[in-house]
């Protein structure tokens, strides 16, 4: 297995560092989410065909993925057709060493985050459905519902002009100030725990992709950026000063 995982991450890296030139040249950003979700797409069907299995699981873990990043890279890509530009990428999108580095490591991003449905899909053993693969499965819903949901309620929070340089602490927003990433750690943690129902050995060492999830979101480029965002901007407002303290960053357990 290894020999056709490390082609898989050659490949991944392969996709960003092409259109890594193409995005230099053209210094933009406005295509890069929907790279990776493209290139998630690409991998899993890949993998899926590698070994010629398809078992029920494999189809199943594969439509997920497929699923996910349909949704999120059109969203991605309509909200920075929309807003013009990603602030991500203000001080990088003029220098193409660092801009290569971002794509370097969206490639290693989607190698690590797909491996559970890399190794699955590249498993000849099957074995029968049982709750592994059930509770996983809900565990991926759950978690698209509330990103998608959160996601959309953002959206149309931004569309309404009365909200203009207002912040969001409505519907999902109102029990965590990030729960579109929420959904994410726990879409990933569902597709891990799916696909352990036939990983052994070495294999359980895909339990890095929803921890990578959760820690490239927790200390990287996902909360850390947008919390430091969010204090420059509303950092003396009263209300916003109340909502930081009212509402948990991520996890909502304890606004219940």
């Amino acid at each position: 297995m290894l020999q056709p995982l490390c082609l898989h991450l050659l490949l991944g890296l392969g996709i960003q560092w092409i259109l890594w030139a193409a995005a230099a040249s053209l210094h933009t950003e406005k295509f890069y989410d929907l790279a990776g979700s493209g290139t998630f797409i690409l991998l899993s069907h890949l993998s899926l065909r590698w070994r010629g299995a398809k078992f029920f699981r494999q189809q199943v873990q594969t439509g997920l993925v497929t699923v996910w990043a349909v949704r999120l890279g059109t969203f991605l890509f309509l909200r920075i057709l929309r807003d013009g530009h990603d602030r991500r990428f203000d001080k990088v999108r003029d220098n193409p060493g660092m801009f290569f580095v971002y794509w370097t490591v969206q490639g290693i991003w989607i190698f690590v985050t797909l491996l559970p449905s890399l190794m699955l899909n590249l498993e000849t053993r099957n074995k029968p459905l049982g709750l592994k693969d059930y509770l996983g499965w809900t565990l991926w819903t759950l978690g698209f519902l509330i990103q998608a949901v959160s996601d959309q309620q953002k959206w149309s929070f931004k569309a309404d002009p009365d909200n203009a340089g207002k912040f969001i602490r409505s519907g999902l927003w109102a029990y965590s100030r990030h729960p579109n990433y929420l959904g994410e750690i726990l879409q990933w943690s569902g597709l891990f725990l799916s696909a352990s129902s036939v990983l052994s050995g070495y294999q359980y060492l895909s339990l890095l992709s929803p921890l990578f999830v959760w820690f490239l979101l927790n200390y990287v480029s996902g909360i850390p950026i947008l919390e430091a965002q969010a204090k420059k901007r509303w950092g003396e407002d009263l209300a916003y000063k109340n909502y930081i303290q009212q509402t948990p960053v991520l996890w909502p357990f304890w606004k219940f």
